[in-house]
């Protein structure tokens, strides 16, 4: 049996039942793959989720001080007592935010009485008139605050973990895309759709490891990575239900387009 495209769905059944073995096998690594960086970077942040601060916090560092202590350093709200900000800044600066929110030692000096007092004028959801933000930035409750008062400050991932990390992961994943695209130009897909999804694989998966080493440079670079990674684990999962879909074709079916482009 010549070796060529459309030879995929001629191999004996014992082969073509090992390869949809391996196939699903390849599957369940990149369903394990894509639950391990949502688990292992979701956090970083501070918040539940992937997002692109996890993403730049763990390649690029992050250090971003909060929503409300960038409000109070950029004087808001006006007419804010001297004496009332520095309460806040020094309560957003600690370690205690939870603790000291409302602490009743510091009675009206509690951050929880200033917040009252100086902000729910506007940001409250019962707030009224044209300064009114209530339903946008609504500050009434510690649920709300707390959204906004935490810093993020993330070293990102050392050299040397990295570099084993790209070692590891460039080697095994360029192998495993090799044999995957080897597989797909075995099918009788259509050569174009082939081209195509080869080079999405191989591009995705170059953007994504390159984009490790490039975000630590420009933080701009995660949202490459994200983008990159997309295409290579999208792409590659499509791949992968190709060749099986393939593999279990009837010949029958076959039209005589595939005979000839697969003799």
């Amino acid at each position: 049996m010549d070796v060529g495209p459309g030879s995929l769905r001629r191999l004996p059944l014992g082969v073509r039942l090992g390869l949809t073995a391996l196939l699903a096998v390849f599957g369940i690594g990149i369903v394990a793959s894509i639950f391990h960086l949502h688990e292992h970077y979701q956090k970083r942040d501070g918040k539940p989720g992937l997002t692109l601060d996890d993403l730049e916090s763990a390649y690029n560092g992050l250090d971003r001080p909060s929503p409300l202590l960038e409000a109070l350093e950029a004087n808001h709200p006006d007419g804010l007592p001297a004496e009332s900000k520095q309460i806040l800044v020094s309560w957003l600066k600690s370690d205690r935010v939870v603790e000291s929110y409302d602490d009743l030692d510091l009675g009206d000096f509690a951050p929880a009485e200033l917040i009252a007092v100086h902000c729910l004028d506007c940001h409250s959801r019962q707030s009224s008139g044209e300064e009114a933000v209530g339903d946008q930035i609504p500050l009434d409750f510690f649920d709300d605050v707390k959204e906004l008062a935490f810093s993020q400050k993330f070293e990102p991932v050392p050299v040397e973990v990295l570099a084993a990390s790209t070692h590891a992961h460039a080697l095994s994943l360029a192998t495993l895309t090799l044999v995957v695209s080897a597989l797909l130009w075995l099918t009788s897909w259509p050569r174009y759709l082939v081209s195509y999804a080869i080079a999405a694989m191989g591009l995705g998966l170059l953007g994504d490891v390159g984009g490790w080493w490039l975000a630590r440079e420009l933080s701009s670079a995660n949202g490459l990575v994200a983008l990159a990674g997309s295409v290579y684990n999208g792409g590659t999962a499509l791949v992968l239900f190709a060749i099986g879909f393939d593999l279990w074709r009837p010949l029958q079916k076959e039209s005589a387009v595939d005979s000839n482009r697969a003799k």
